[in-house]
């Protein structure tokens, strides 16, 4: 009984170590690719480093939900292939080891992956993702970054245009225009020499100097002029404040899911809410089917010391196949709720079957490779 806690240890040892590479890897790479979406806000708007390093951070848990079983099931299908070539699990076969023995230390893995990925997506993604749609919106809202762009017409709202020529380094801005067209009948243009961007406790002021407003009465087809030293345009109607903000599926806990407001908006994405809930519950069952699916690849064929390629292939392409028809039931679920019960069904035919044709094979020894015959596990 010691051995064989012994070699599970060690087969669960090099498990652990690719998992952790492959995940960082992925990571980094999703990561990277995602991040490219807040160029626009370091080159526009002036994102801080640390504030686009934030940015990126709060959507790791977003993702880490979906590359852990993956990375599971790519370590295993290495792992396991490598004690194969090495002769490892024809040693351990010939010393009595069962299938289901070989398979515990994956198993026990894809136990501990399944915890993470529930704690992840019961409560660090919906987390991380409101505080990251919350900073999103403060930054996007952001008055003083948004009348930074020197030389550009720059609409903040509709139906209102700025122009600023140049901002000096002190932060006072030259040359601007604004027009207000929010009231078609009386459109107002304003051009000042300077103006400078305050907050106060009643909202954000723009305080333009020495500069003239212009206002059209079509109706009576008059115009006013109106000429100023100092002019304070009220623009709290550009920033948003991030409570008063409606709340993505990504967003809301699984209680929110499953229990929307009597909101508009909440009965109108109610499938959506449905489909994220049940997204989440299943979803890290998917570390469970993926190990199902590996181990039959790499336990429920034909073993041989040049490696299974053949069977790792059609084993990539059952993974595959699985988060295929998982992405695509979520969808479906998103426009038809009534049909939820189809993803719990897909999880559970491809981990039945894969622990089906796992178990029912036993390996037998063989000079140059080793053979597979059907009967029940001694």
């Amino acid at each position: 009984m010691y051995a064989m806690l012994r070699y599970q240890r060690y087969i669960l040892r090099h498990l652990a170590l690719p998992v952790l590479f492959i995940t960082v890897g992925l990571t980094a790479i999703i990561w990277l690719t995602q991040s490219l979406r807040f160029i626009d806000l370091i080159v526009n708007k002036g994102l801080s480093l640390s504030s686009f390093l934030h940015l990126s951070l709060l959507l790791l848990p977003s993702f880490l939900g979906v590359i852990l079983p993956i990375s599971l099931f790519c370590a295993i299908l290495f792992v396991y292939n490598r004690l194969a070539i090495d002769s490892e699990l024809v040693s351990l076969r010939a010393s009595g080891a069962s299938q289901w023995s070989l398979a515990k230390p994956a198993i026990i893995l894809a136990g501990i992956v399944m915890i993470i990925v529930y704690a992840i997506n019961m409560y660090f993604t919906p987390l991380s993702y409101r505080n990251f749609k919350d900073k999103q919106t403060v930054i996007r809202s952001d008055f003083s970054s948004v009348l930074l762009q020197e030389g550009v017409f720059t609409t903040l709202v509709n139906n209102v245009t700025v122009y600023v020529r140049a901002r000096n380094t002190d932060g006072r801005l030259r040359g601007i225009l604004v027009h207000d067209e929010r009231i078609p009948d009386q459109p107002v243009t304003m051009m000042a020499e300077s103006g400078t961007l305050v907050r106060t406790e009643s909202g954000p002021r723009f305080v333009l100097i020495n500069g003239n407003r212009q206002e059209i009465d079509k109706g009576l087809g008059r115009l006013s002029l109106l000429y100023f030293d100092s002019y304070a345009l009220d623009i709290q109607f550009i920033t948003e404040n991030p409570e008063d903000r409606w709340r993505e599926p990504r967003e809301r806990y699984l209680h929110e899911l499953l229990n929307p407001g009597p909101g508009y908006d909440d009965q109108r994405n109610r499938s959506k809410f449905l489909a994220e809930a049940h997204q989440r519950i299943i979803s890290p069952l998917f570390a469970i089917a993926l190990t199902a699916i590996a181990m039959a690849s790499v336990l429920g064929g034909t073993l041989n010391r040049r490696g299974q390629w053949r069977q790792i292939l059609i084993g990539i392409l059952a993974g595959f196949a699985l988060e295929a028809i998982g992405l695509l039931l979520a969808n479906l679920v998103a426009k038809q709720p009534q049909y939820a019960w189809l993803m719990y069904i897909n999880v559970a035919v491809f981990t039945l079957a894969g622990f089906y044709l796992m178990l029912r094979h036993r390996l037998k020894i063989n000079n140059n490779s080793f053979v597979i015959t059907k009967g029940q596990e001694s």
